[in-house]
């Protein structure tokens, strides 16, 4: 009897690893993509131990993760040239892994998402690129995918893993009103500036009315990203021309009077891209018949939490431990299986993702306060919520997450 096929939908973070899972549970899935191959555009982002404890699931993967843990986490403002830590957290390696088993790892997402890309061929995953789906026609027991190069196929299930700009919503849900946020992002990649080396530490930089987060990605290589209110822009995180390019560098953002290393970072920036922010409404649902929605395609959310990837990785965890529950042999799944199954994956993280995407919302507002006194009062309020024991709680909780023991 064959096993059972899966189409997913999205070859991109969440795509791969779930494909890896599926595959070595017994089932048959088969990555659709869009784009002609890996994505060169994007940018960095911060695995963290949640994330990291999926991972660890695939035999040798977390020891090939291309990136650079971090060693601290320090909160800083800089307010008419007076430079203040707020707060300094330690996350070291040695500290973390005791705690939590894993560290925080700074990485650019092609070198990453490259790396997923290789596990999920080695275990046998088949990836078609240039495949944009844009019909789902349901029946009792599968569901016929059509592709806009005219191709079609069909699996048992499909899940939709192809994020933010999600087709696979669109078609279940229709096209929804994105809202831009008044905010946008500029961000690069530069060599370790001197004031930041020796001590490889992610540095929230609050500013008036601007905020840029860094953190390093290798021993000599810092990631940054600054965000203001600004004029709506694009949300496609496209690398900026070498004209524009020279701009943000020789802009005010360079100005030597916004401390601790940012102007240096913005100097030296290479490979720099800009693109708004924007608010998606909450589901109610992310499935419908025989299709679910798995990471950023169910619960996109601005960055101010560093959770999106991570998250991913928890909706994955659960979802495969839900199909281990309901379907422990990987049969072909009854309607009504299926139902059980993608009903509990949904009550399980939809409640737990709508308040990370809200908390992440706040902390973009928070991080764009503009005029002296009201940063200040900020400062303040950052000063006394990040180093409290509620603060420590709420991030064990998180880097202890998904799970203690595996029951995938």
């Amino acid at each position: 009897m064959a096993n059972t096929k899966v189409i997913i939908v999205g070859a991109g973070i969440a795509g791969p690893v779930l494909a890896v899972f599926l595959k070595t549970k017994g089932y048959d899935p088969i990555i659709y993509e869009r784009l002609p191959g890996p994505a060169e555009g994007g940018h960095v982002f911060v695995l963290q131990p949640n994330g990291i404890r999926v991972l660890s699931l695939i035999p040798e993967l977390v020891e090939q993760i291309p990136g650079h843990p971090l060693d601290g986490m320090i909160h800083c403002s800089c307010l008419d040239g007076v430079e203040d830590i707020l707060v300094d957290v330690d996350i070291s390696p040695a500290m973390m892994r005791e705690r939590f088993g894993f560290p925080l790892i700074g990485v650019r997402r092609p070198e990453f998402q490259q790396l997923l890309i290789d596990t999920a061929k080695k275990h046998g995953v088949e990836i078609k690129w240039s495949h944009q789906a844009i019909e789902f026609e349901q029946s009792e027991d599968a569901v016929e995918v059509t592709f806009a190069n005219g191709t079609k196929d069909t699996a048992s299930f499909v899940v939709g893993c192809d994020g933010l700009h999600s087709n696979t919503r669109i078609t279940l849900f229709g096209k929804e009103k994105v809202d831009f946020t008044g905010m946008v992002r500029v961000g690069g990649v530069s060599p370790t500036p001197p004031v930041l080396q020796g001590r490889l530490a992610l540095v929230n930089n609050f500013g008036d009315g601007r905020h840029m987060i860094a953190y390093p990605i290798a021993e000599d290589k810092y990631s940054w990203a600054i965000t203001t209110r600004g004029a709506e822009a694009k949300e496609d995180w496209r690398m900026q021309n070498e004209e524009q390019q020279d701009q943000i560098r020789n802009g005010p953002f360079s100005e030597s009077t916004w401390g601790f290393g940012t102007g240096d970072l913005v100097k030296t920036g290479q490979k720099i891209v800009k693109y708004g922010l924007y608010d998606r409404p909450k589901l109610e649902s992310w499935f419908k018949g025989r299709i679910v929605l798995l990471g950023d395609a169910a619960h996109p959310s601005s960055p101010h939490l560093g959770q999106g990837a991570n998250q991913a990785f928890e909706d994955i965890y659960h979802f495969m431990r839900l199909l281990r529950k309901h379907n422990p042999s990987a049969d072909q799944l009854s309607t009504e299986l299926l139902l059980r199954v993608f009903t509990d994956y949904q009550d399980l993280r939809l409640l737990r993702t709508s308040e990370l995407v809200r908390g992440a919302r706040q902390q973009g507002e928070l991080r764009v306060v503009e005029g002296v006194d009201a940063c200040r009062a900020r400062d303040e309020a950052i000063r006394k919520v990040l180093d409290n024991d509620a603060a420590r709680k709420a991030r064990h909780e998180m880097w202890s997450g998904p799970f203690a023991e595996n029951e995938m």
